[in-house]
């Protein structure tokens, strides 16, 4: 399965963006989806994750309270809105599929190839 990310960009710091994460196959609706982001010459970093059906969700502690996580499993797509962006929230952002929310990166077993977030001061 390959999940794809899109969304990323540029913006300025007090802004926001919506990611997606979609399937090649169609089964986003069958997995927990988590989100994780690498910033340069940083270690990859836990962001959020998503239950199945959106009943279960964390938040890493930088982004709690300005980045939300939903799913939409009809469009077998899962979103990331970040808002109030800083600049260091600059980074690739990665979306990935596994069986239970976590933020463990080695417990998912599906990855996209990253969306680039960039956010200007």
């Amino acid at each position: 399965v390959q999940l794809v990310e899109s969304g990323g960009g540029l913006v300025q710091a007090g802004g926001s963006l919506r990611l997606s994460c979609a399937a090649s196959d169609g089964t986003v609706s069958t997995y927990a989806l988590g989100w994780f982001r690498q910033a340069p010459g940083k270690e990859r970093e836990f962001v959020a994750t998503i239950s199945w059906n959106g009943g279960t969700t964390y938040f890493g502690d930088s982004v709690k309270g300005r980045f939300t996580i939903s799913r939409d499993n009809a469009k077998n797509t899962g979103y990331l809105e970040l808002n109030s962006l800083k600049p260091e929230d600059t980074a690739v952002y990665y979306c990935a599929g596994g069986p239970i929310p976590t933020i463990n990166s080695y417990e998912y077993g599906y990855w996209g190839r990253g969306t680039q977030v960039t956010v200007s001061s």
